[in-house]
């Protein structure tokens, strides 16, 4: 779950955060019709209407519930249907089948979201008698477990739409956001051997797999000055870098092999070179943007290739440290990773674009102790099987974002705006 080391926000402060955070949700339905909201294109998708819902569940379940001495769920039918994983909750509506579930339509999901928000601002203005405080850190963790969903609405909506031969465009305008980038030498930045802290030591919010800050060795290496861009990663096609088993592991050969992987998800060879399903519509790959939507097993693979390696985590958050949290973010509204833009020396694109792959396995920090109770399963019980991703994406809201921050995915995830920054020893 989520944790803060701040004095308790004030109940004000907490209820504008909690307008502009559902707003946010708002704001990116704003393009979609209803039937955009309905469909499910992969198990690992979600409806954008259950995003909607479930997100709303949560300061359902978690707040109004315990708290509110008066409230009447809308329907009680929803803390069943709009369960995630928490067992400690009860049963949940078999995520695979999330996109059969035309009832309730858009429409009524959008009368819970207001349901539940009349109530929620009520409870935080201290308008009823709450049954006790209203726990601030509970309202912080609703709000960026509503970021977070935010995010996969724009990557789940991606998806569903890469499958339309129209090639939908989400935002007009979204791809003047991209501007123009030359791709400036890699350029090498030190990170210094030696003992080093890495985890959330500061203040505000952080989710509770960003601690304990703790104390890692680091050899001498050295990490890329910029991410890898699509040009790079086409000059590993044309080198056959799909057809080598030695420069992948195994799974990854295996993942190549019977899924018929031949470059990255959404591209596409034409008579004119290689093009790909963007939120802006269909478009030829600019080889100066950062390459994206690649798994673990294809970063790592590359990187074998280019005589380097991916960094760890700890790597990664020892050398952005000092960096402050700028980049292209949802915020920008461009939908898709941008080139490189300027000249400049030292780590650069760090945060926002893409997703960054690292070669550590999501695991629990040293003297890491999950919380109790439903909150609880938030994090840890995922950490199996998976990989540490860093720096958020183009689909990230801003403030959502921090140098500890954990993302995870299983290795062969390719949905997300995940893609490649170098490391060597």
């Amino acid at each position: 779950m989520g944790t803060s080391t701040t004095e308790p926000t004030t109940q004000s402060a907490l209820a504008a955060q909690y307008r502009t955070v559902r707003d946010r949700t708002d704001w990116l339905c704003e393009p979609l019709v209803p039937e955009d909201q309905v469909p499910q294109s992969a198990v690992e998708c979600s409806p954008i209407k259950w995003h909607r819902a479930h997100t709303t569940w949560f300061f359902e379940t978690f707040l109004l519930r315990p708290l509110y001495p008066e409230y009447q769920p809308l329907n009680e039918r929803y803390i069943y249907l709009f369960n995630s994983y928490y067992n400690a909750v009860g049963d949940q509506y078999a995520r695979p089948n999330r996109g059969h579930v035309t009832r309730p339509t858009v429409g009524e999901v959008s009368e819970y979201r207001r349901y539940v928000d009349r109530h929620m601002l009520v409870l935080l203005a201290g308008e009823v008698p709450s049954k006790e405080p209203v726990p601030p850190a509970v309202v912080a963790l609703g709000l960026h477990h509503e970021q977070q969903h935010q995010e996969l609405m724009v990557t789940d909506l991606k998806h569903l739409w890469s499958f339309n031969p129209l090639y939908p465009v989400y935002r007009e305008g979204a791809a003047d956001r991209w501007g123009g980038g030359s791709v400036p030498p890699m350029g090498w930045v030190d990170v210094p051997e030696g003992v080093h802290e890495i985890g959330f030591g500061g203040t505000g919010f952080c989710y509770d797999n960003e601690t304990p800050r703790h104390r890692v060795f680091l050899e001498p290496c050295e990490i890329a000055g910029r991410l890898i861009t699509a040009g790079e990663y086409l000059a590993f096609m044309e080198d056959r870098g799909y057809d080598r088993p030695e420069l992948w592991l195994a799974d990854g050969w295996t993942a190549v092999r019977e899924r018929g992987w031949n470059a990255p998800l959404y591209w596409a060879r034409e008579a004119d070179g290689w093009w790909s399903y963007t939120l802006s519509g269909y478009r030829r790959i600019d080889p100066a943007e950062p390459v994206t939507h690649i798994s673990h097993f294809e970063a790592d693979a590359y990187a074998r290739w280019a005589g380097a390696r991916l960094p760890t985590e700890a790597e990664w958050e020892v050398a952005t440290a000092a960096l402050p949290i700028e980049g292209n973010f949802v915020d920008d509204a461009a939908f898709h990773p941008v080139p490189l833009r300027g000249e400049g020396e030292g780590l650069r694109q760090a945060y926002g674009d893409v997703w960054e792959w690292t070669q550590s396995a999501y695991l629990p920090y040293p003297g890491y102790d999950p919380p109790d109770g439903a909150l609880g399963e938030y994090n840890g019980k995922f950490m199996s099987g998976q990989i540490v991703l860093r720096g958020g994406s183009c689909a990230t809201a801003r403030s959502h974002i921090r140098g500890p921050y954990r993302n995870f995915f299983y290795p062969d995830a390719r949905w997300q705006f995940s893609g490649i920054r170098l490391a060597r020893s």
